[in-house]
């Protein structure tokens, strides 16, 4: 079962898309200087934008999701460090550059 995590971790740079499992771990720890068996999702785009593999491993092994869109791009975010509502954004095709409300605080109770 898929386990939400509190951190993901995005790859800026492209990644060939024949790497499985075992390389994309290596990549985590040798490229962003990760621990692959951490929990945290890594998330890798293809130089094109179209394409996302995300790993994650629990307790039992690796999880390496895939997803292919058949129109359209990926927005890359600018930080490499995300939370999983960000990524959710991401994966639905929202830019995250673009600017967002500002939060509304109450003064007072009625």
């Amino acid at each position: 079962m898929w386990v939400r995590p509190s951190l993901v971790q995005v790859c800026l740079s492209p990644v060939d898309f024949r790497k499985n499992m075992d390389t994309l771990a290596l990549l985590v720890s040798h490229e962003l200087g990760a621990n692959p068996l951490s929990g945290t999702l890594f998330v890798f785009f293809n130089r094109g934008l179209d394409k996302v593999k995300i790993l994650q491993y629990d307790r039992h092994g690796f999880w390496l999701c895939y997803k292919r869109l058949e129109r359209g791009r990926f927005v890359l975010p600018k930080l490499a460090l995300l939370s999983y509502l960000d990524l959710q954004l991401i994966l639905e095709g929202i830019d995250l550059s673009v600017r967002r409300l500002a939060p509304v605080t109450a003064k007072r109770a009625a």
